[in-house]
């Protein structure tokens, strides 16, 4: 991730990051009026977007003005603080500029991918027009466009700041009088870093409009084939995977007319009734995870309702004699079996154990208990079960409530049900200590077994498989970076200890990012001869947008304010522009080590949810969607605190 340098200019990017193919020759009269008739046009544009913008008011009833209301809320107590509050009395005054500072943006990005598709209709139109176009005319079309942009941009963020002054000096006292505290879109006062966070919105465009146009309603999109994707875990049903999990990264980004799109959808055509197995655990991380995090952002009552529903239909799983549940149940039938290849038809650690936020959080929300006593019911067995050496396996059977093969992980199989206890710790505001009390004893036996030192001085965690530690480590243990620094804060003895872990296990990961040719990190990475974090394998070659890594670095950014992790996840941003843009959305690679990528055609859910949502928070203020007042799930969707 060491890609260096500005990202290309949109002009230049192009499907599969291929430039306008320009050669070098001359272009007949009527050709270049056309060429340079479009250049004014989209100029015309830009600068009309500055001063006709238009102010969208109460669009959808439950969408608030803006989205810096969700993240520094005054006035009332509630249980769950993190909830909008909708009667304000008068309004915001610094409500109307950031209504237009989004507006613009999103304007003048498209305006600007108009100008480009339309400058390759004009040279691909007339017999090849793209055949006789001077390079140096190209450049010198690219070269104002930039200029101009700047201009525009630069001219709109000084009319914006003197605006805000003047509001602040003529309101601010009125608003504090009346207990409403300051707020913020989160966006940076650093042009630079609020340039790269416009960027991220943009990038969000890219992979929702190839959705929308292609895929709408199915669960993911093929990006090259232009079609609807679903992966098994989502059964053979197109239930809008892509809708659920990336409403609420649409609504932090203030993309409104794109979460209204969502909105209606969810309200009007969403049935989660797929006649085959789904995962119990994806569908909780996704759909009500999902669902739970944009009635938390809105007070929606459709989410919740919705949200009701598809957990109601996960509940059979739960029939099991120790409570633990299986791991797929149908959705028709309430039949629910284990995969056949999980140890001794075992349940997975790692998916029984990421339930507690979204079933605590739903019954809060419900008034109706049974979510939260069904995840209880998890807890006790956890905390009851005899374990060697402090360590959880990642294979509990659940009709004896004995442990299978010796597994132990911080990433398959393992990972989410340590985040979980930390979490659910959070976001009870403190109240459940038995969670936290087990995530440090876990931290501490997994320390004492699994952590490693690398030759050259990285660490990881290593599997442990039958009492020997795996010289490898999976990308899915890259959150843990982000994990360590976040339970840090919460150490009673250690906190300096967990904070240096923390930052030495996303290094080690950045690492596994950097040893590569398209500096987007590998599935897995190995540590063994001269490897140093280093695929060894085909099949650990992939890389298929996950998130991981890119959310130790947030965490560890808001923790630290050390700028080494935003120049990362910048790299991380451009080596996904360069390798992992196609025309029509994002696709995985099929081996990160080569310098001709291969896709593998499939725009997951979760780069929408996770990835680009963990890439914009970095490039955000801390007071925009603060750890101090929410928990983010192990899908990223965003959960409120409990406050006294």
């Amino acid at each position: 991730m060491n890609s260096k340098g500005p990202i290309l200019p949109l002009q230049q990017r192009y499907s599969n990051g291929v430039p306008l193919g320009y050669t070098r020759s001359g272009l007949r009269a009527s050709e270049r009026y056309v060429v340079y008739l479009l250049f004014l046009v989209f100029m015309s544009v830009c600068y009309s977007a500055v001063f006709l913008v238009p102010e969208l008011r109460g669009r959808v009833n439950s969408f608030v003005d803006s989205p810096e209301q969700l993240f520094k809320p005054g006035g009332k107590d509630e249980t769950f603080p993190g909830h909008l509050h909708l009667d304000t009395g008068e309004e915001d005054v610094h409500l109307e500029q950031d209504r237009k500072r989004i507006e613009l943006q999103i304007a003048q990005d498209r305006a600007l991918q108009q100008a480009r598709g339309a400058l390759n209709h004009a040279g691909n139109n007339e017999g090849g027009a793209d055949e006789n176009m001077d390079q140096h005319e190209v450049d010198s079309i690219k070269k104002d466009v930039n200029e101009d942009k700047l201009k525009v941009l630069e001219q709109q963020k000084k009319q914006v700041e003197e605006d805000l002054q003047a509001a602040r000096k003529s309101g601010k006292d009125a608003i504090v009088a009346k207990g409403y505290i300051e707020r913020t879109d989160g966006d940076p006062n650093d042009m630079d870093v609020t340039s790269k966070r416009d960027h991220i919105r943009e990038m969000m465009l890219h992979a929702w409009d190839g959705y929308v146009k292609y895929a709408w309603g199915a669960n993911e999109l093929k990006p090259i084939a232009k079609t609807g994707h679903s992966a098994s875990i989502f059964g053979r049903s197109a239930m809008g995977a892509t809708i659920i999990d990336g409403i609420d990264t649409l609504f932090i980004m203030g993309l409104r007319d794109e979460y209204e799109k969502a909105r209606n959808w969810i309200t009007n055509e969403f049935k989660f009734d797929a006649s085959s197995d789904v995962s119990v655990f994806e569908t909780n991380i996704r759909f009500v995870g999902g669902l739970l995090s944009i009635y938390a952002l809105t007070h929606d009552e459709v989410y919740k309702q919705k949200a009701i529903q598809i957990a109601d239909k996960l509940l059979p799983a739960f029939n099991t004699p120790t409570g633990i549940p299986f791991g797929l149940v149908n959705l028709k039938t309430g039949s629910a079996r284990n995969w056949g290849w999980a140890s001794g038809g075992s349940s997975i650690l790692s998916e029984f154990g990421s339930l507690h936020l979204e079933f605590t959080y739903l019954s809060e929300i419900s008034q109706d208990p049974k979510y939260k006593q069904k995840v209880d019911k998890i807890r006790q067995v956890l905390k009851d079960v005899k374990r060697a050496d402090g360590l959880y396996p990642n294979f509990l059977n659940p009709k004896t409530g004995k442990w299978g093969q010796m597994h132990v992980s911080l990433g398959a199989l393992g990972d989410s049900f340590y985040e979980y206890l930390l979490k659910s710790y959070i976001m009870s505001g403190g109240k459940d200590q038995e969670g936290k009390q087990m995530y440090f004893s876990a931290l501490e036996a997994m320390e004492s077994r699994m952590k490693q030192k690398s030759g050259g001085g990285l660490t990881y965690f290593g599997d442990i498989r039958a009492n020997r530690v795996d010289k490898k480590m999976d990308h899915l243990s890259c959150f843990s970076g982000g994990m360590f620094a976040l339970g840090s804060k919460f150490s009673d003895s250690k906190k300096d200890h967990y904070l240096e872990m923390g930052k030495e296990i996303t290094k080690t990961c950045h690492q596994a990012y950097d040893n590569t040719a398209t500096k987007l990190g590998p599935e897995a990475f190995r540590f063994e001869g001269r490897a140093e974090a280093v695929a060894m394998r085909q099949n650990e070659k992939y890389y298929i947008l996950r998130p991981e890594t890119i959310e130790s670095y947030f965490v560890l950014f808001r923790l630290t304010k050390d700028p080494l992790y935003r120049q990362w996840g910048w790299e991380a941003a451009q080596a996904l522009e360069a390798h992992c843009r196609v025309g029509e959305g994002y696709s995985g690679i099929k081996d990160v080590y080569a310098t001709h990528v291969a896709h593998d055609d499939v725009q997951q859910s979760f780069f929408l949810a996770e990835t680009l949502k963990y890439l914009y928070l970095l490039f955000s203020d801390d007071e925009f969607m603060s750890l101090d007042d929410w928990v983010l799930n192990t899908e990223a969707h965003p959960l409120p605190v409990a406050k006294s």
